[in-house]
Parts: C-alpha cells; sequence; structure tokens
C-alpha cells in the first residue's frame, strides 16, 4: 500500500523494538512483507527508531531508574564503549548475541555521547537486518535458496562480530555471559 503501508511499519516496528520484542522479528516481517530490498530499509528504519526511543528515555526520563537496577551492566557498557564509542558500538551490534533492549537502555543511562552510539547502532544492525529481511523475502517467495544464504550470512555475520570482539575488546569485557556464549 506504499506509504500507507511502510510509514506504520517503521513506527509500529520501531515501538516494538522500544519495548523489547527481538529486532530479527521486525527484520523478517519486513522482508516478507515488503521483499528484500525495501523491507531491509524500512526494518533497519524501524530498529534504529526503536534504539533511540529506548537510548533517551534511558537518558532523560529512566536513568535514576535503571541506573540504580542496571548499576553493574551500565558499568561494563561505559568501560566498554568509553575510549571509541563508534567502533565499539558497531562491534556490539554485530556480536550475534546479547539483547538490544538492555543494550540501549544501560548506554541511555551512562555517558555515552548520543551521536556515535546511534551511528554505530545503524550501521552495526544491517547485516543481520538484511540476512533476516532475506530470509523473510525467501518464505514469501517460497525460495529455499534465500532463507539458505540468510543462515549462512547470520553465521558469517556473527563469525565476523565474534572475530572483531576478541581481537579489539583490549582487556574489556561485557559481562561472563557474553563471554561464555561466544
Amino acid at each position: 500500500k506504499g506509504v500507507a503501508g511502510e510509514l506504520p511499519y517503521v513506527a509500529v516496528g520501531g515501538l516494538v523494538t522500544a519495548v523489547a520484542v527481538p529486532r530479527h522479528i521486525v527484520s523478517f516481517l519486513g522482508g516478507y512483507a515488503f521483499g528484500l530490498e525495501l523491507g531491509t530499509a524500512l526494518a533497519l528504519a524501524a530498529t534504529e527508531f526503536g534504539c533511540v526511543l529506548v537510548f533517551f528515555y534511558g537518558r532523560f526520563i529512566g536513568r535514576p531508574l535503571v541506573s540504580e537496577r542496571m548499576r553493574e551492566r551500565v558499568r561494563r557498557i561505559e568501560d566498554f564503549l568509553a575510549a571509541n564509542p563508534f567502533s565499539m558500538t558497531l562491534l556490539i551490534r554485530l556480536l550475534p548475541v546479547g539483547n538490544n533492549f538492555a543494550t540501549c537502555l544501560a548506554a541511555g543511562v551512562s555517558r555515552v555521547p548520543a551521536r556515535p552510539f546511534l551511528a554505530g547502532s545503524l550501521l552495526g544492525y544491517l547485516p543481520q537486518t538484511f540476512v533476516f529481511a532475506l530470509a523473510g523475502s525467501g518464505i514469501e517467495m517460497g525460495g529455499s535458496l534465500r532463507v539458505a544464504f540468510a543462515a549462512l550470512f547470520f553465521v558469517v555475520s556473527g563469525a565476523i562480530g565474534i572475530w572483531l570482539y576478541r581481537r579489539y575488546r583490549h582487556d574489556k569485557s561485557l559481562g561472563d555471559d557474553v563471554e561464555k556464549a561466544i
């Protein structure tokens, strides 16, 4: 339905990712509803919109509540991102593990600057957004080859993220749970 379908998708997709629905579901549905190219672009916009909402909720509203309950996670995020917020955020987003909602919230309540965090998130979301939109578009078109490529790209993207994390973390950690997972 053109813009009449695209704008509500981005708005609703952003809102559901802002309330902790996995971004991969939004991406899959974007590929299914809009095809690979447009689905990827719209899912990326929706995911970034959700990231912005959660980040600024944390920054302006949730800081007193969340920083107390998640003090350790906030400290780990600050320590990890402090030296180079853009590159380290990009690295986090490429990892196949982690919680998008918690990461955005922890970054929002921390002292991490908004621009590099949001820009690194946008770029880092792209590979997995593409992968899940590819899978969604393959389901609609009956393309089992697309689904197979999506699975392969997901594994490759995750492997690159893990490799970068191990190479560039410089003795910093996102926590034992992440270390065990990768």
